[in-house]
């Protein structure tokens, strides 16, 4: 098994092992508490990923006994007061939490949250743009932002309606409860949970099933046009999309290797790349019109 890390972050682990890149927020004396640090070389290491053809799937986690407590309290009741002044949207410093999503939403990669113990705040948020969430039975979750005197962040007024629906999500934000891992599931917040020991095993499953069947470049596009079709403005525009990419990749290397492997009934080897091979027609998304 080729592993390569980068042993310069800090706050996190980055580790790449058989196609599959494991983020690790590291932390663990302070719950993986997010920091201006973590937020830094959270973005970094999607950087990576997305630019790394060797990395087909993406699996985030905590180290110790938690997946992410939240941001850092530790500088007291001014902790949120202070932003940065030099990265602003529409006027305003933008939210840290948001950046780190927003960078996921963008990833071209698949990116699976292992959410192994407690998960609130920001440290909950920040999973919304990933593809699935799976949890350990000792994990708990809470929106508890109405509870420390501010607002949902992250974009998750926009990601947590369109998971969960818009009365569970309201119930949670409102009340700033946490929560068990078993309602997380029955409200569809995480799609699946397992005893701690089986939680990571279950994730690399899922990793592996997309790394040794799938070509890099069709999940790309698929998971570009998945999210950007939940704000399209009707089933038109998604059919648009999906015209323009089956044009542009029907006649493409993997198209004929995976039709080739299946009439062989062989495993395919999908020979296009997403750094180099990715058609025009793949969306831009999220848009962002404020170009910081």
């Amino acid at each position: 098994m080729n592993i390569s890390s980068r042993t310069d972050f800090t706050e996190i682990e980055y580790e790449v092992a058989d196609r599959i890149a494991t983020v690790t927020l590291n932390r663990p004396e302070r719950l993986n508490a997010f920091t201006f640090a973590m937020r830094g070389e959270l973005i970094a290491a999607l950087d990576l990923t997305d630019a790394d053809d060797e990395v087909r799937a993406v699996v985030v986690t905590g180290a110790g006994r938690a997946f992410c407590a939240g941001a850092d309290l530790s500088g007291g009741g001014g902790t949120f007061g202070h932003r940065r002044e030099d990265e602003l949207v529409d006027g305003a410093p933008r939210d840290g939490g948001g950046t780190v999503a927003l960078r996921i939403a963008r990833s071209l990669k698949p990116v699976i949250a292992a959410i192994n113990g407690p998960a609130v705040g920001v440290g909950l948020t920040m999973t919304l743009p990933m593809d699935v969430r799976l949890a350990s039975e000792d994990a708990r979750f809470g929106f508890v932002f109405a509870r420390r005197g501010i607002v949902t962040e992250a974009a998750s007024s926009w990601f947590l309606p369109r998971i969960v629906g818009i009365s569970q999500a309201m119930e949670w934000a409102a009340t700033g409860r946490v929560f068990p891992a078993s309602e997380a599931l029955e409200g569809r917040l995480v799609s699946r949970v397992y005893p701690p020991d089986e939680l990571l095993p279950a994730a690399y499953a899922l990793a592996r099933e997309i790394a040794d069947n799938t070509s890099a470049v069709s999940v790309a596009a698929i998971r570009r046009l998945m999210w950007s079709g939940l704000s399209a403005a009707s089933p038109w525009e998604a059919h648009a999309a999906d015209s323009r990419l089956m044009s542009e990749l029907g006649g493409a290397a993997d198209t004929v290797e995976g039709v080739t492997a299946f009439l062989e009934k062989r495993q395919a080897d999908f020979p296009m790349k997403v750094s180099k091979d990715m058609p025009p027609g793949v969306p831009s998304w999220p848009d962002n019109p404020y170009r910081v």
